[in-house]
């Protein structure tokens, strides 16, 4: 009996590190356009990672035929909406301090959508499943991202000019 339970738990744990080895590089480049770190330094990215691995091992018996990588990003989604929407005062959209790069100008609600819809390819109709919102509030929090992404507004003009006179 001891026998087939400790075959049984390598067995578990080898499937859990072939899963690992494929699937964690996109994880956390998902986790790191979340939360808009730069690649090379993104603590917050990577303990999202640790936090949804960590939660689909506890998981893996009780997949059963589903998707361990969707079982990732779900709890990778929902932990990042949850912690942004605590740290911000229950509003997912606002944020007090806004990260560097290219979505660092988007809110947190607006990163989500964004990465889920555009790097991993989910379907609106199961995004808004995912975040328990609306179809139609999805396609416009998405609309808005793209639009904030492909004709971002002019910097201030005291940036502008504190940055031509560094």
């Amino acid at each position: 009996m001891r026998e087939r339970h400790a075959v049984r738990g390598a067995l578990r744990t080898r499937e859990f590190e072939a899963f690992v080895a494929g699937a964690a590089g996109r994880l956390l480049h998902a986790a790191t356009l979340l939360t808009a770190e730069p690649p090379d330094d993104n603590p917050g990215a990577r303990r999202l990672l640790a936090l949804s691995l960590a939660h689909t091992y506890a998981c893996w018996d009780g997949l059963r035929g589903e998707d361990p990588y969707d079982r990732a990003r779900q709890y990778l989604a929902t932990r990042f909406a949850r912690e942004a929407w605590h740290r911000h005062g229950g509003a997912l959209g606002l944020t007090r301090r806004r990260p560097a790069g290219a979505l660092g100008g988007l809110t947190p609600q607006e990163r989500l959508v964004l990465v889920l819809r555009l790097y991993e390819g989910v379907a609106e109709e199961q995004v808004a499943a995912l975040l328990a919102l609306p179809v139609e509030r999805v396609r416009t929090v998405h609309d808005r991202a793209m639009a904030a992404l492909l004709y971002p507004r002019p910097e201030p003009a005291r940036r502008v000019a504190k940055a031509a006179t560094s």
